[in-house]
């Protein structure tokens, strides 16, 4: 178990992607649920800035009904915030979380997908290339569609990885 976490931390130290990613795997399939457990846990810099603003404006209406009405201004502020949110998909506030140290959702998600794509979770999802009727694999080809060689070389563990982090950014 202490080897197990031990060896999760040690690949959470590093801070490249793909180095996190193959020191994962070679860690195993327990460290790769359990780093994706962690990403569940993880808050992003949009959520980051939402429960900001949420705050901003709670606060700012309980001091304006409890205290004076001059406090009207934070509800105000958090407003301003959330439309430049809302509409520029980046925000002052959101850029304050992510330097300190808060990813955005879409780093969170592609760690997440490559994450399960290498521990295996998609290989029963059905592809083009299981076709299992020939008419159907000579049809596609006549029309242009890919053609697939079963008996195709496997990628090593970097390659792979590489190969992940690249359809997760798509």
């Amino acid at each position: 178990m202490n080897i197990r976490i031990s060896a999760t931390r040690e690949c959470l130290k590093e801070t490249n992607l793909e180095s996190r990613l193959a020191c994962l795997a070679d860690a195993g399939p327990q460290a790769i649920s359990d780093r994706l457990a962690q990403l569940e846990r993880e808050w992003s810099a949009g959520r980051m800035t939402k429960a900001a603003i949420g705050v901003l404006i709670v606060v700012g209406l309980g001091l304006t009904a409890l205290a004076n009405p001059w406090w009207l201004v934070l509800p105000a502020i958090g407003g301003l915030f959330l439309l430049q949110y809302l509409f520029g998909r980046s925000s002052w506030l959101g850029a304050t979380f992510r330097e300190m140290g808060f990813r955005s959702g879409s780093d969170i998600d592609q760690e997440r997908f490559a994450l399960r794509a290498l521990r295996g979770d998609f290989k029963n999802l059905p592809t083009v290339h299981e076709i299992e009727s020939k008419d159907d694999i000579s049809r596609l080809e006549g029309e242009g569609g890919i053609a697939f060689d079963p008996e195709e070389s496997k990628h090593d563990a970097k390659d792979a990885i590489k190969i992940v982090i690249q359809a997760a950014k798509n």
